[in-house]
């Protein structure tokens, strides 16, 4: 269970505490000093760390040659990072660990979305969240590697908008009208969040 405080303090403020959490548990660590090392799939079995010191020299040992995860989110180390001596011990920081993942996991999220197509109907949310989760786990999506791409923008359904203060209200904002009958057309449905500005530089 993550504390409440971190996730207000470091958590990427585009996602809900709530979807923060569930990030976490799908697919991070308790331990903010655990390390996991993937090669060809196969899980391969290191050290238990008990310093940030410790923790680092695992990852240096085997950056470049498997697929090293760390920290509370088990973010992929070395996404970005074309040196070893580049690697930052933050990672095995918790605020810092879970603001990178937090930021990276919103970028998958936005990824996803855009390939749903913006849907805005908050019943898509799960299976969105279902394929970004994967997509974190495996580092692809729809042969893409996530990791690597770039943000596409917007905003994820229910989730609060990176917009300003003051500007276009978000979604999470908005009241949820329920459907009068089951027949009702999409075209009908009001709009509900200012799309204006998407796109424009």
């Amino acid at each position: 269970m993550l504390d409440a405080v971190l996730i207000k303090e470091c958590a990427d403020p585009s996602l809900k505490p709530a979807i923060v959490e569930q990030f976490v548990d799908a697919v991070g660590s308790p331990d903010p000093l655990a390390v996991t090392v993937k090669s060809g799939g196969r899980l391969i079995l290191v050290p238990k760390a008990d310093s940030p010191e410790k923790a680092m020299e695992i990852i240096r040992q085997n950056v470049g040659r498997a697929v090293v995860r760390i920290g509370l989110t088990q973010f992929p180390a070395g996404v970005g990072v074309k040196d070893v001596s580049e690697l930052k011990a933050d990672l095995v920081d918790p605020c810092a660990n879970l603001r990178m993942g937090t930021a990276m996991f919103a970028k998958i999220l936005r990824i996803v979305t855009k390939w749903y197509g913006n849907p805005t109907s908050e019943e898509v949310f799960p299976q969105i969240f279902e394929d970004a989760i994967y997509s974190w786990k495996t580092g692809e999506f729809e042969g893409e590697s996530v990791f690597q791409a770039d943000d596409p923008g917007g905003v994820v359904i229910g989730q609060p908008s990176s917009v300003a203060e003051g500007d276009a209200s978000t979604l999470s904002d908005q009241p949820i009208e329920p459907a009068t009958t089951s027949e009702t057309k999409v075209q009908d449905a009001g709009i509900r969040i200012d799309l204006s500005r998407i796109g424009s530089k």
